[in-house]
């Protein structure tokens, strides 16, 4: 009875592992003409939990497109670009579900309020375990255009296709399904897929799927394809040869990624090698065919490559064709090979993609430069950046992030990241941290377990712990540190060499942790730039003191093969020769550069500038500490001569940043700065501030826009007296103490802020409070409203200089903050500069200042594309006066919004503004040319 229980529970075992195969076949008919496909489709999913299921959930994520509100679409509005939210109904696309059956029985399903990509099912039978559900489907799919996530229909005419058809969700205990949020990252589990297609004959088709049989009649192609064991495959249909395949023995490289300028033998010879290549590590393909396309690299390029213009090549077309396949090509191997989950376990995937990326280099092109042939140009390589290898970016970018208190921890959901952090930054600290972790463990360990955990878990269901037993496993050190501290936190590497004391035949030193973590680091010691010794430090809470023999050495160095991605080097050396000053050398360079660890350095800047009113030609000389890389402590200097005014003028500012991890206050600047510069002409102003400046975000989502500023500065003037003008001939000098708060949430659809400010003075006290919204409608019309008001407390200035007045149409800036490109004009171009503040007025009225108070309302909105209509009202009140009542009202060119505008006036107090003299001298403009401030436009994206 035992041996038949036996051999019944084995037989039970066998069967369903054998028939438990997830199954996918579909037809689709697709009608190129009116951008829609007609499937009919079957899913049979077995239940492989312990649980009983009444429910089960599809991914339908081709209706991601549907709305302007769906997850996709909020995404894509986060990250500044409105292609989608301004789309057409018809370019946009859906997937309709007509019906779903069970045993031809109707199901009801719904799509879930807040996800309109995923389909809810209740069945008409619980689903018991080791079960499986069998439905049928029919729905019809909208290609939406490919502009949005570069899959759907393209400007040519070309169809590409990914996750265009209903999934099954995975239960493992909890349901796994997500929203699209255009980082292909769907959940799914294997299955033998076929797909029987019907489709114009003038496309030629490609997939990753085997090719059963083909056939065609007078308009259309009948293909069949299918393959077993796969996940959400893509398909191509494209008018034109893009594909090229190069076959190995039984398996084929399908690649889309072009080079013109590579012979066909080139990439022959390339592909081979890289096949190659990814066999010997990460073992034989588990398919027959790896598709390879333009799409996959436009997604996730060579960072660097990408931004460079066309006719820049600092690498040689075969190195650069290489890197390019090969990333796209490991990505593709592992994306389609484990399943692990995309959007929780991203990690370990991008950690072994960069891994084998940087043992490629380091293998095949061990000299290549960071700079490429830029690095051996006269006069660039001078610069440390230079002599940086090709592999030395991933810890600079990384660090990019890191020191500016913008990490994320590599276990937070991929929706949860940043687009630098999910693209860039944690797939390059996940690929350093496997590097630091197979340093310390030694002997090819962690190479060795990520080429078995690749081979030996081909298409299993696997999660990131099977990864960590297995590496546990393989060695007896401590290597818990790397889970949790590296992976689980945003804990910074920051180590320091203090309190040497040397002997002839020993140095004993202490090694200070200046971060709160466990992770190890490594100490070399050196004789001139020879290793003699390596020694591993761990456990160092606070400081630790060691002993190791000197053995010749000069010179003790942490982390010297920089394995680690520390966020700060500048620390690890320390000589033995006796000459404090060896150990850090001062270094001169000019212009800016990427920190060399090894010294002290100094930059410095020619600087040429020109002001045709003040100071004509001025030249001078920019002395200065900050590398690409942020520094804490930062100084600027920068003396400069002008010709015109033949004054020496200029500025020098000197600021510490203070970062709080884990804290909704971030960030604490405080620091002073100095300047002597021209306020018109022949007449000079000093200006001494010195500020104290906190930094709030919601440090649970560091992907919302909403930031809180509390800043409180001094601002002390001395300004040469100017008898011809009353504005100066009152108060030349004066200071101010200054505290403003500003709550911003800047999005694309609806930004709102609001800033509350307070003055005080010897001779006033004010203040005053702005709220600023606009809206983007689904129509592509724009709403802008500003609201300013401002009161006095107290104002015993001279009344009629209004220097210290709320200003209309363009403040006097005496506390010298908006960037004025003429400060004191009247008349000319520069008087017509528009800068948003105060009043906010574009005409300039009767009534200009207010020195009681003031309330004013701007508004625009969109007439045609960038065209606005903007109009104001507001009061303004002076003492001695009664409250006057302003208008004005024009035409606003959106040219760049808040970078370039240009203004119009129509209709003001002042009557028809259009028919009246001097109407060029009536227009307005608004211009930026302050790089950090462009440089916005690109953060807003990435950050």
């Amino acid at each position: 009875m035992k041996f038949r229980l036996i051999n019944c529970f084995f037989f039970y075992f066998v069967c369903f592992s054998v028939f438990s195969q997830n199954k996918i076949d579909l037809k689709a008919v697709f009608d190129v003409e009116n951008r829609k496909i007609s499937i009919s489709q079957t899913i049979r999913y077995y239940n492989t939990s312990q649980e009983t299921l009444d429910t089960i959930y599809l991914n339908n994520w081709g209706n991601s497109y549907s709305t302007k509100i769906t997850p996709l679409a909020k995404r894509i509005a986060d990250e500044y670009k409105n292609d989608f939210h301004l789309a057409k109904n018809k370019d946009r696309g859906y997937s309709v579900v007509t019906s779903i059956k069970q045993n031809g029985i109707d199901l009801e399903y719904c799509e879930l309020e807040n996800s309109p990509d995923v389909v809810k099912v209740t069945l008409n039978n619980p689903l018991m375990p080791k079960d499986y559900y069998e439905i049928k489907l029919d729905y019809v799919v909208r290609i939406p255009n490919s502009k949005f996530t570069k899959y759907g229909l393209t400007n040519e005419g070309d169809i590409n296709l990914r996750y265009w058809y209903i999934t099954p969700a995975i239960y493992d205990g909890n349901w796994q399904y997500y929203s699209n949020e255009d980082l292909d990252d769907l959940f799914i589990p294997k299955a033998d897929i076929t797909l029987d297609l019907y489709c114009p004959k003038d496309f030629k088709v490609t997939s990753e799927l085997d090719l059963d049989s083909h056939t065609q009649n007078t308009n259309n192609q009948n293909l069949k394809l299918s393959g077993k064991n796969r996940l959400n495959t893509k398909l191509f249909l494209n008018k034109q040869k893009i594909f090229n395949t190069i076959q190995n023995d039984d398996f084929a490289l399908v690649s889309g990624i072009e080079d013109k300028k590579l012979q066909v033998i080139d990439k022959v010879l390339i592909t081979e090698k890289i096949l190659g290549f990814l066999e010997e590590n990460l073992g034989k393909y588990p398919h027959k065919k790896l598709i390879v396309s333009h799409i996959d690299y436009n997604k996730n390029p060579i960072y660097g490559l990408n931004f460079l213009p066309k006719f820049l090549k600092p690498y040689p077309n075969r190195f650069q064709y290489e890197i390019k396949l090969l990333k796209i090509a490991l990505n593709n191997y592992l994306e389609n090979t484990l399943l692990l989950n995309p959007r929780k376990e991203q990690w370990l995937m991008d950690g072994i993609q960069i891994y084998y990326l940087i043992k490629y280099v380091d293998e095949y092109y061990p000299k290549m430069k960071f700079l490429g042939s830029f690095a051996d140009i006269w006069g660039i390589r001078a610069f440390h950046a230079a002599d940086m290898k090709f592999n030395d970016k991933y810890t600079l970018v990384f660090m990019l992030m890191a020191r500016t208190n913008r990490d994320q921890k590599l276990t937070m959901p991929k929706d949860s990241l940043l687009k630098f952090n999910s693209n860039i930054a944690n797939q390059y600290k996940a690929g350093l941290g496997l590097r630091y972790l197979d340093d310390f463990v030694n002997k090819d360990i962690v190479e060795n377990s990520l080429s078995e955990f690749v081979k030996e878990n081909k298409l299993k269901d696997i999660s990131t712990k099977d990864f960590e037993d297995l590496i546990k496993s393989k060695t007896s050190k401590d290597i818990s540190w790397f889970f949790d501290d590296y992976l689980n936190t945003r804990k910074k590497i920051d180590f320091k060499i203090k309190n040497v004391i040397k002997t002839e035949d020993s140095v004993t030193l202490t090694i200070k942790n200046k971060r709160e973590n466990s992770m190890p680091i490594s100490l070399y010691a050196l004789k001139d730039d020879s290793i003699i010794s390596k020694t591993w430090v761990q456990n160092i809470s606070k400081s630790k003191t060691i002993t190791i023999p000197r053995n010749d050495a000069n010179k003790l160095v942490l982390n010297y093969n920089k394995a680690i991605p520390e966020i700060n080097v500048r620390d690890n050396w320390k000589s033995l020769k006796g000459n404090r000053l060896y150990n850090k050398p001062l270094q001169f360079r000019v212009f800016q550069d990427i920190e060399d660890p090894h010294y002290s350095q100094v930059f410095f800047m020619p600087v040429i500038e020109y002001n045709n009113i003040y100071d004509g030609l001025s030249l001078g000389a920019r002395m200065y500490n900050k590398t690409v890389l942020r520094k804490l402590l930062n100084y600027k200097i920068e003396p400069r001569y002008a010709f015109g005014s033949r004054t020496l003028t200029g500025s020098t500012t000197i600021s510490n940043i203070h970062y709080l991890e884990n804290k909704n206050l971030y960030r604490i600047n405080y620091g002073i700065g100095a300047s002597y510069s021209s306020y018109a002409e022949d007449l000079f102003v000093r200006r001494i501030t010195p500020s104290l400046t906190f930094y709030f975000r919601d440090d649970n989502d560091f992907r919302s826009n909403k930031r809180k500023i509390l800043s409180f500065r001094y601002i002390d003037i001395h300004r040469d007296k100017d008898v011809n003008n009353i504005l100066t001939s009152s108060e030349p000098n004066y200071s101010v103490f200054s505290a403003r708060y500003i709550h911003s949430n800047d999005n694309l659809i609806n930004f709102g802020k609001w800033t509350a400010d307070f003055q005080l003075a010897k001779e006033f006290s004010k203040v005053s409070f702005k709220y600023e919204y606009r809206k983007l409608f689904e129509s592509n019309r724009q709403l802008n409203l500003r609201f300013f008001t401002g009161a006095f407390i107290s104002n015993k200035t001279d009344l009629d200089s209004n220097y210290f007045s709320f200003a209309l149409d363009r403040p006097t800036d005496y506390l010298f903050e908006y960037a004025y490109l003429g400060r004191s004009e009247s008349s000319g171009i520069f008087s017509q500069q528009f800068i948003t503040a105060e009043g906010g007025f574009k005409s300039k009225l009767e009534f200009p200042y207010a020195n009681q108070w003031m309330s004013t309302l701007n508004a625009s909105t969109t007439l045609w594309k960038y065209v606005l209509l903007y109009g104001d009202i507001g009061l303004v009140k002076n003492k001695f006066d009664s409250t006057h009542f302003v208008y004005d009202s024009g035409i606003r060119l959106n040219l760049v919004t808040d970078y370039f505008e240009i203004y119009f006036p129509l209709y003001s107090n002042l009557g028809w503004e259009i028919g009246q003299p001097n109407y060029d001298q009536k227009i307005r403009f608004k211009f930026t040319v302050d790089p950090q401030v462009l440089l916005g436009l690109f953060r807003r994206r990435w950050f």
